[in-house]
């Protein structure tokens, strides 16, 4: 804190000894360079020093105050009445304050009010003044006057930025919420785990940490006419209210689609030719596969997509994934079908890119830490296992979001009659 009573005394000294000292040698020379070095100082600081006799009404400014009013010297200071006419009206009471606490006391006190230069422009002013003190009571006050307009400035500016970033981090929080209440009321996850024929399956939606981040990613799994399961999972490239819709687009056009009954790979090269056609400027990656309850054959294409990750017996390896473009990228590319016999006890993990890429980090270092966690997967603790996979590869992606869908075949039922597990595994990649 800038001592101001401290600094008035010494540039009130300063200005005397430039005044009444005889410019002897060396003394003289001295008086003079202490003289400039404090008047820079005034300068450096903005600030300078004044002085009011109370009982003739004269006063003493230093040159800074001068140019603190806008003032030419040869106008000579201002009185306290005229300075009294300078401050704006809503400030008047602190000058009145002041002045008053000054010759009520002893001790140096300070103020601040605003000046309107005979331009108009305003400026901010602090003031510290003290009395000066005779055997009858003060016969005047001195002071320090520094204009503290570009400290005030900045701090205005200051507090409207940071209203602004309130405002900002509230609408962000407010668009956050209606767009994970869009997205939950267009594809709302399973409570707990949702047991289809032949599998049990759990799911897990992890919004971007950013608000701005929030993505397209969905999945579906559902029970087709013909008996088989739905399994899928993708996500469009955006990321806002535009990406969430055209998610809605693609998703409820595949559950359309699927009423045809054809394999996986029709189903991706019609959904290629509708992002290509009717959703402009954007891209879309899909896992679509069909699971057999009766043979636990699982078929399935990709678009573009991270290939599955299948859980055997403590073991997690990636499976080995079809030819399949992104959809949107090409016209006329085939995507093709892989099979995978599943058996008894596997657990099936589908993902999105938004699981395994951070920014921070390299997507094979992600894959590894997702298959190193998915080793603790199992049908008995299936929701419990999610989330701790989530724990163990770093929690949410800053920057994007991620949605996993979990496939668990259950164990065969003991007794007489019990199916035998088929012990192939085709497409399995270590």
């Amino acid at each position: 804190m800038v001592d101001f009573a401290g600094a008035a005394e010494l540039v009130r000294r300063a200005e005397l000894v430039r005044q009444e000292v005889p410019h002897e040698r060396g003394r003289g020379a001295g008086a003079e360079l202490l003289s400039v070095r404090l008047a820079h100082a005034e300068r450096l600081g903005n600030m300078g020093w004044a002085e009011w006799n109370l009982r003739t009404g004269a006063a003493i400014w230093s040159d800074q105050v001068y140019a603190i009013f806008g003032r030419d010297r040869e106008e000579g200071p201002l009185s306290l009445p005229d300075l009294a006419a300078m401050v704006e009206p809503a400030d008047l009471d602190a000058l009145d304050r002041l002045l008053w606490h000054v010759v009520e006391g002893v001790e140096p006190v300070h103020a601040e009010f605003r000046v309107r230069r005979g331009t108009g422009e305003l400026r901010d002013l602090r003031v510290v003044l003290e009395p000066l003190m005779a055997p009858g009571g003060p016969v005047g006050m001195h002071g320090v006057i520094q204009d503290i307009t570009g400290r005030r400035r900045a701090e205005r500016m200051m507090s409207e930025s940071r209203r602004q970033l309130l405002e900002a981090r509230e609408q962000a929080a407010e668009e956050r919420n209606v767009m994970l209440a869009l997205r939950e009321a267009i594809l709302p996850a399973p409570t707990g785990c949702l047991d289809l024929p032949g599998a049990r399956i759990a799911v897990r939606y992890v919004p971007a940490e950013k608000t701005a981040s929030l993505g397209g990613d969905w999945f579906e799994a559902a029970t087709t006419p013909d008996g088989r399961l739905l399994l899928a999972i993708g996500d469009v490239s955006g990321h806002g209210l535009p990406a969430i819709a055209h998610m809605a687009h693609l998703r409820h056009a595949l559950v359309g689609l699927t009423m045809t009954g054809k394999p996986a790979d029709r189903l991706l090269s019609w959904l290629n030719d509708l992002v290509l056609h009717q959703l402009k400027d954007t891209t879309a990656t899909a896992v679509i596969g069909h699971l057999d309850p009766a043979t636990l054959l699982f078929t399935w294409g990709q678009a573009g997509n991270l290939d599955p990750i299948l859980v055997r017996g403590g073991l997690a390896t990636r499976l080995g994934r079809p030819p399949g473009v992104l959809l949107g990228a090409v016209s006329g590319r085939p995507y093709e079908l892989a099979r995978t016999r599943l058996r008894p006890g596997d657990l099936l993990l589908m993902f999105t890119d938004g699981l395994v890429e951070r920014r921070t980090r390299d997507i094979d270092v992600g894959l590894e830490l997702v298959l190193a966690a998915a080793r603790g997967l199992s049908a008995h603790d299936l929701e419990a296992g999610l989330d701790r996979l989530l724990a163990q590869i770093g929690g949410p992606n800053p920057e994007d979001d991620a949605c996993l869908l979990a496939v668990a075949v259950p164990e065969p039922q003991e007794g007489p009659g019990a199916p035998e597990p088929d012990g192939r595994a085709a497409g399995v990649r270590p």
